[in-house]
C-alpha cells in the first residue's frame, strides 16, 4: 500500500521527436495529446485512498479534471474499515459525480458458519450506499491464517460464495495479490530505487529473506486459478496484476483471462524501466490492450497528513504520468535513475485508459 511520493521533475525535451526517430521506439501517432491538454481531458483515477473527510483530495481532482475511485482496504496502517466506509459515504453524498468508492470485507471469523452470510450482508449494505466494486488485499495469501495456522489463499473454496455473489450482481473484484516481484529479489537485483529503499529499511517484508513464505510464482498461480475458476466474475488486477515487471507476462495474463483487466496504480516506474530498454514493446502493449488497462495511482490521504501539501503531490504525480503516457516528452525518473521518454499514445487510446475503460468496468448496469 506504499505510494512513492516522488516529485518527478518534468523536463521538456525539445528534440524528443528526433530522439524517438533515431531510437527503436514506435513512431507516435500524429493525433496525440500534449501537456496543455492535461486539465481539459476527462480522466478517472481507478485506485486512490481518501481516508479522511477533508475536501483537499476532491478539490485537486476537480482542478485536474479527475473522477476518483477510493478503495477501502483492510490494511493495518489505515483507519479501520468502518472509518474508511464512513468517509466514503460522506463524499459519495457530497459529490457523487466525481467521488466513487470500492468496499471491502474483513477476514475475521473466516471459516466459521456465519462468516459468509455476514460478509455478504455487509457488502450488500455497501452496494446500497453506492459501492461500485470490492477489494481483496494481499493479506489473503500473505497474512491471514485459518484455525490450523495455515495461510489462506485467494483460491480457497471458502471465498467462492463471495466471488459468486459478486458475479451474480455484476460487481467487479479488485484483486491485489502478492507484492512487486522485486520483493522476492536481492536488493542489488531490484529494478527500482523505491523498492530497494523500502525493503532495505523493512527486511521483515522482504520476501527474499523469508523463504518460509510463499513464492511469488505460487501466489500468482493461485490468483490465476481463482480468476479462471470464476469466468463470470469481472476482475481488476490491481497494480498491473502484480506483473509490473514484464509487459509480456501481463499480456499472457490478459490473453488467458478475458474476464480480467489491469490497472497501473503505483507501478509506473517498473513500466518505465521496461520502456527505457524497449520503448516499442511497451508502447505496443498499451495499444494492443487499450481496452483492458485502467489508469490508477494509489495516491493516499490519511488523517493527520498535510492536506494542502498533498494537493501539490497529487498534481505533480498525475501530471508526470500524463507526460509519460500521453506525450513525446522526456522526464527524469529518479526511481530508475534514467530519463523516460513518453509513450505518446494516440488520443483514442488515452481516452480509454484514462476514462472510458473505468466507466465501463465500474458502472456496468448503472447510470453514470
Amino acid at each position: 500500500m506504499r505510494i512513492n511520493r516522488r516529485l518527478l521533475r518534468t523536463l521538456v525535451a525539445p528534440f524528443a521527436l528526433l530522439a524517438c526517430a533515431l531510437s527503436a521506439c514506435s513512431t507516435p501517432d500524429a493525433a496525440t495529446y500534449s501537456l496543455a491538454d492535461f486539465a481539459t481531458v476527462r480522466k478517472f483515477d481507478s485506485h486512490v485512498h481518501v481516508n479522511v473527510a477533508d475536501s483537499a483530495f476532491l478539490e485537486q481532482a476537480a482542478a485536474d479534471n479527475f473522477e476518483i475511485l477510493s478503495i477501502n482496504v483492510d490494511y493495518p496502517a489505515f483507519p479501520s474499515v468502518s472509518d474508511q466506509a464512513a468517509v466514503a459515504h460522506h463524499f459519495a453524498g457530497v459529490d457523487p459525480q466525481r467521488f466513487h468508492y470500492a468496499a471491502t470485507f474483513s477476514m475475521k471469523g473466516f471459516g466459521d458458519a456465519g462468516w459468509v452470510p455476514a460478509a455478504k450482508a455487509y457488502l450488500d449494505s455497501e452496494f446500497r450506499q453506492g459501492a461500485l466494486a470490492v477489494k481483496v488485499w494481499k493479506n489473503i495469501g500473505m497474512v491471514e491464517r485459518d484455525v490450523g495456522g495455515q495461510l489462506i489463499f485467494i483460491n480457497d473454496a471458502g471465498l467462492d460464495p463471495i466471488f459468486d455473489h459478486l458475479a451474480a450482481l455484476n460487481i467487479p473484484l479488485i484483486a491485489h495479490q502478492g507484492e512487486p516481484r522485486n520483493c522476492w529479489l536481492p536488493l542489488d537485483q531490484m529494478t527500482t530505487e523505491n523498492d530497494r529503499l523500502y525493503f532495505s529499511n523493512h527486511p521483515e517484508y522482504h520476501m527474499y529473506l523469508h523463504p518460509e513464505m510463499p513464492s511469488y510464482e505460487s501466489l500468482m498461480a493461485k490468483r490465476d486459478a481463482m480468476v479462471a475458476a470464476h469466468p463470470e466474475l469481472r476482475v481488476v488486477g490491481a497494480h498491473m496484476a502484480s506483473l509490473e515487471w514484464s509487459v509480456d507476462e501481463a499480456a499472457k495474463f490478459l490473453d488467458a483471462h478475458p474476464n480480467a483487466v489491469v490497472e497501473l496504480a503505483a507501478r509506473m516506474a517498473q513500466i518505465q524501466y521496461q520502456s527505457v530498454r524497449d520503448h516499442a514493446k511497451v508502447r505496443d502493449f498499451f495499444i494492443r490492450y487499450q481496452d483492458r488497462i485502467l489508469y490508477g495511482t494509489d495516491l493516499t490521504l490519511n488523517p493527520g497528513e498535510d492536506a494542502e501539501g498533498f494537493r501539490k503531490v497529487a498534481h505533480d504525480y498525475w501530471l508526470a504520468d500524463w507526460t509519460y503516457l500521453a506525450t513525446t516528452e522526456s522526464q527524469r525518473v529518479d526511481d530508475i535513475d534514467a530519463d523516460a521518454m513518453g509513450l505518446a499514445l494516440p488520443r483514442s487510446v488515452i481516452d480509454k485508459i484514462y476514462y472510458s475503460n473505468a466507466k465501463r468496468q465500474f458502472f456496468a448496469g448503472r447510470n453514470s
